[in-house]
């Protein structure tokens, strides 16, 4: 079988203090901002972020290989930073390598970036017409396509209207129905589609299963949502720090990233002034408050969540959610809305007699003043729950997850009628 992506020695190197997202706006605003002698406005990364001077260099990509078989479906996997944007982005030819070799055999289609390949100032009709256009198709094979794009993206209202009006949301749901519908050989999809809600991240993933399984397509999917991933792909990439750790089957990739997670009981996060709120820091203890990162079946688990406000708030509210290893949802508290002024706060959610099953955990958080979002964080926040039970009256054949991730036992009755 011919394949659709070769890679060879694929290597991107960067110099610290000019990563742009290599937009055609960004690299103005990056070069307007180097004439004036001010700091770069757009991603300069600095001696806070990265321990080394600006005059040095990092290695976003090191020597990677890659070999994708036509209708093979790919999970780019890793941490944040890893480099999987990165590498998608070169596939798509929108940044050039520092070195190496890359064979691509097909027409690509990619959704990297709310509104990647969409010009501002033209209508969402226009912009499938010009986007077929620069993919290489006709006019009248983008007419054919036409109705059907514009009903998957459910902006049938606002087709006629600039896209500089749309919400990012549906700019994604039309970046995304253009690129699957316009028969590209190969399908790139980056963590974008997390911008959309549930029920769209649901038809674009039925959407995908139906280009490769159905039509042949090549598909490659860069998502954290671990459970979407297992569901899609076959295959896997996973990278560290812009190295290869694993090529091969997504179980086995999935396996080996979960395998690597570091568990702690105290994370720290960098303030951001220019949020109304931010997180400060996370710990996770016990009842007797002792920082722990591993629970037996039946303890008392209290997440103290610090953050600092910066400007008053009237609505405020903390979040936190617990999520399995492959990123499903568990369960989500919301903390009741607060009325707060500037300052430092603290605060606990804690949870009695832990029913989960035994395995690996993830917890996400989130900031808003309402529904109006301030800040999400997922950032590697893991603790672990043994299969040691301190619920020794209950017969409990299974504790791990393979049965179900709760374990509170039910009242069960039988009757002979």
């Amino acid at each position: 079988m011919e394949y659709a992506i070769d890679v060879k020695g694929l290597s991107k190197k960067y110099k610290i203090g000019e990563i742009t997202s290599k937009t055609l706006v960004s690299d103005i605003h990056r070069f307007w901002d180097k004439i004036r002698g001010k700091e770069n406005s757009t991603t300069l990364i600095g001696k806070s972020q990265i321990n080394t001077s600006n005059n040095e260099f990092f290695w976003a990509l090191k020597d990677i290989d890659l070999s994708i078989k036509q209708g093979e479906v790919w999970g780019i996997i890793g941490p944040n930073g890893a480099g999987k944007s990165t590498l998608l982005k070169i596939l798509s030819r929108i940044t050039k390598p520092t070195s190496g070799e890359i064979t691509i055999n097909g027409r690509i289609a990619s959704l990297l970036e709310v509104g990647t390949g969409f010009h501002p100032e033209m209508t969402g009709r226009e912009n499938i017409y010009m986007n077929g256009a620069i993919m290489g198709m006709r006019k009248l094979e983008i007419n054919s396509k036409l109705d059907e794009i514009i009903e998957f993206s459910g902006v049938q209202r606002y087709i006629d209207t600039p896209v500089k009006r749309y919400s990012s949301g549906m700019k994604v749901r039309l970046g995304f129905a253009v690129a699957a519908h316009l028969e590209p050989e190969i399908l790139i999809v980056d963590e974008v589609l997390a911008v959309g809600d549930a029920e769209f991240q649901k038809k674009c993933l039925g959407k995908m299963k139906e280009v490769s399984n159905e039509k042949g397509r090549t598909v490659l999917f860069v998502s954290h949502n671990m459970s979407a991933v297992t569901s899609l792909c076959s295959k896997g990439l996973l990278i560290k720090q812009g190295i290869s750790m694993w090529n091969g089957t997504i179980s086995e990739a999935i396996a080996k990233y979960n395998g690597d997670v570091q568990f702690k009981s105290n994370y720290k996060f960098k303030v951001n002034k220019e949020l109304e709120a931010c997180l400060s820091e996370i710990n996770i203890v016990n009842i007797d408050n002792k920082p722990v990162n591993t629970f037996s079946l039946g303890d008392s688990i209290r997440i103290n969540v610090f953050v600092k406000v910066n400007t008053a708030i009237r609505n405020f509210v903390v979040s936190i959610g617990i999520m399995d290893a492959l990123n499903y949802p568990i369960r989500t508290t919301w903390m009741p809305e607060q009325s707060v002024s500037e300052g430092n706060y603290e605060i606990s959610f804690s949870e009695s007699n832990l029913f989960f099953a035994s395995g690996t955990y993830k917890i996400v958080l989130g900031l808003s003043a309402g529904k109006q979002k301030i800040q999400y964080v997922d950032d590697g926040i893991f603790f672990y729950i043994d299969e040691n039970s301190n619920f020794l009256e209950f017969n409990l054949k299974n504790k791990n997850q393979k049965t179900g991730f709760i374990l509170n036992p039910m009242d069960i009755q039988i009757q002979r009628k």
